[in-house]
């Protein structure tokens, strides 16, 4: 989940185009982590130094690893200790960026240095599991803590990203969230939650983007935009909610009621006036998905 935070800290930065980002994540599933890309993040290894070896590699034959071991950067135990080791996801995101000529060496040690920092992404972090990375990152990314029922938004982002990732896929980078008073919709699904909260969720795209969504959610191949395309992003937000209210019940002793999905193409959105709106949108390789969230 890290990686995804990643690239919209690369975006807020103006280090990457949405378009470079895009096309970045879609070569990540084909690319390996370099040892010099590890040696670097685990500081064993300068910029400089990386850019040494793979000069010498235009002019030898030679693994980067036994170049670093003979101009003494590296020991052959930490070569294999390297090479064992657990390392971040969004390392290879930054390294993409690099063999794609978007940035250096030099400007992906200095990125991870700050994104680290900013976001107090520690060694440890990379054994817990995913669902505490998630919630962690939101809290610190969306900064959650100055807002009335922080927990809930916690709570709710949280398994919204978890679901994402488990039923669309881990390509995307969420963006900016943006106070709402009011949202006309593409064609969005909302479903209202009732009970001790009183809470509207809406997902929304264009139809060109539902279309892919769906796909990825069945696991088939639509078309065109239909009945069938409609069905799976309410089934989608349904089964969220469903799941939100479970936890909730489970973990908080709160109960709460779903009300049916709700149909708004090309309309305004209901908010209440009393409410605290926020838009949170998701680049996917196929477009931007809007999820807004309301109480």
């Amino acid at each position: 989940m890290y990686t995804q935070f990643f690239g919209n800290f690369l975006l807020c930065r103006n280090v990457v185009t949405p378009e470079q980002l895009i096309e970045a994540i879609n070569k990540e599933s084909t690319s390996h982590i370099k040892l010099g890309t590890l040696a670097m993040y685990h500081n064993l290894m300068t910029a400089k130094e990386i850019d040494d070896v793979v000069v010498a590699q235009t002019h030898e034959d030679k693994p980067f690893g036994e170049l670093a071991v003979e101009r003494k950067y590296l020991t052959e135990d930490e070569v294999n200790r390297l090479l064992s080791e657990q390392s971040p996801e969004y390392l290879l995101l930054g390294q993409v960026l690099i063999e794609q000529g978007i940035i250096t060496n030099s400007d992906l040690e200095d990125l991870i240095i700050d994104y680290e920092s900013e976001h107090e992404i520690y060694d440890l972090d990379l054994q817990i599991d995913q669902k505490e990375q998630v919630a962690k990152l939101i809290r610190h990314y969306f900064k959650l803590d100055s807002l009335n029922n922080s927990d809930i938004y916690e709570s709710y982002l949280t398994l919204l990203f978890n679901n994402l990732i488990r039923f669309i896929g881990a390509d995307f980078t969420p963006l900016t969230p943006v106070l709402c008073e009011e949202y006309a919709t593409q064609f969005g699904i909302a479903q209202h939650i009732h009970g001790k909260y009183d809470i509207m969720t809406a997902l929304d795209m264009s139809r060109e983007m539902a279309v892919e969504f769906a796909s990825r959610y069945a696991m088939d191949t639509f078309d065109e935009f239909d009945e069938y395309v409609q069905a799976s992003l309410e089934d989608f937000l349904n089964l969220h909610n469903g799941l939100f209210t479970v936890n909730m019940s489970n973990n908080n002793s709160v109960e709460l009621q779903l009300a049916p999905p709700e149909i708004h193409d090309e309309n305004l959105v209901d908010l209440r006036q009393d409410a605290v709106s926020y838009l949170f949108p998701v680049l996917y390789p196929f477009g931007t998905i809007n999820i807004l969230l309301s109480f």
